[in-house]
């Protein structure tokens, strides 16, 4: 199906454009995290105020909910420039050795996908955080030397979707750690109807707070939902965006009315009808509905756990009472309801 990939929350090339357009430059902006945006003032007024840069920061969380968008933002407050890389494209020495050489004092690195780095590129990380330097290795065997070049001082953001995958030493050198939580449906009401303006979409609250109920919580979603609905207005109903129109519009695109896709729903049919509620293991799981394990673990799980249907137990997937009821089934006795 064209759009059954919708409510996935990883960044998709159409989103890079959707994103940047719509992108708060301040914190003041910025709906949602209200204590992440507290600390922040903060930290970036006291940094300013001691003309030094902000001390390394670590934001991680489930994708889609801000951490690019907020890396911006601190770089505008503290009127820096911001250079921007993922963990997988930093593959050799040089290719970070060349950012960090050509950084202009207070400005920001942004590392995506920072637990992705291999091992010998944090090797180098750890001084250029540490002491504003970069240890070069001239030469080969016992002739070799290094070679220490200051840096300027700078900030170094990194994003993770992994934390756990970050080792200790590089995780030890932020100076200040995030996590990012899924969003409110008051949130994400505020960030559509921004969003809604800035795009020149007229929409009532009631399609508002119909949109936001199926965004799984995340931005990035609520922002495709709106497009989508948008485009279905334009084509079935003249451009105007009501309740009626926002109905029809996620219908089609198999969203219902608390964001589960054809895909969570397979899911948790698949375990209540073939496998009697579980518990099933991922690799079968993984089969019986045709999605990689992967997928299924990183895009699928963490939201229906999150609406308390289904559980992780040691020996598998369950699915909870919530499931059942969802489904339009009724839950086994010794199930209760969450």
């Amino acid at each position: 199906m064209l759009e059954e990939n919708i409510i996935q929350p990883q960044e998709k090339e159409e989103d890079k454009i959707l994103d940047t357009s719509l992108r708060p430059k301040a914190l003041l902006d910025f709906v949602g995290q209200e204590k992440i945006k507290e600390h922040l003032t903060i930290s970036t007024l006291a940094a300013k105020g001691r003309r030094e840069p902000l001390e390394h920061v670590l934001l991680y969380g489930n994708p889609g909910l801000g951490k690019t968008t907020l890396a911006h933002i601190i770089a505008n407050e503290m009127g820096a420039g911001i250079r921007i890389a993922s963990g997988p494209s930093l593959e050799r020495i040089g290719d970070l050795a060349a950012i960090l050489s050509n950084l202009e004092p207070g400005d920001v690195l942004f590392i995506d996908e920072i637990h992705r780095l291999n091992r010998a590129i944090e090797e180098v990380l750890y001084p250029a955080m540490e002491d504003y330097a970069l240890d070069i290795i001239i030469g080969k065997g016992p002739a070799a030397r290094t070679l220490r070049l200051d840096l300027p001082r700078f900030t170094i953001i990194g994003a993770t979707t992994r934390l756990s995958l970050l080792s200790a030493p590089l995780r030890d050198r932020f100076g200040v750690t995030y996590r990012l939580n899924y969003y409110s449906n008051d949130d994400l009401e505020k960030i559509i109807r921004r969003n809604a303006a800035i795009l020149g979409i007229k929409i009532d609250d009631e399609s508002t707070a119909e949109i936001a109920r199926r965004t799984r919580f995340t931005p990035r979603i609520a922002n495709r939902l709106l497009k989508r609905v948008r485009d279905f207005a334009e084509v079935k109903n003249n451009g105007i965006i009501n309740i009626e129109v926002v109905r029809n519009a996620l219908e089609m695109l198999e969203i219902d009315h608390l964001g589960l896709d054809k895909v969570d729903r397979e899911i948790l049919e698949t375990i209540v009808k073939k496998f009697a509620g579980g518990p099933v293991g991922i690799g079968t799981l993984a089969a019986a509905t045709r999605e990689e394990e992967a997928t299924i673990e990183e895009v699928y799980e963490p939201f229906l756990i999150q609406m308390g249907m289904l559980t992780r137990t040691p020996r598998g997937r369950v699915a909870t009472a919530n499931a059942y009821l969802h489904l339009g089934l009724q839950p086994p006795e010794k199930q209760e309801l969450l």
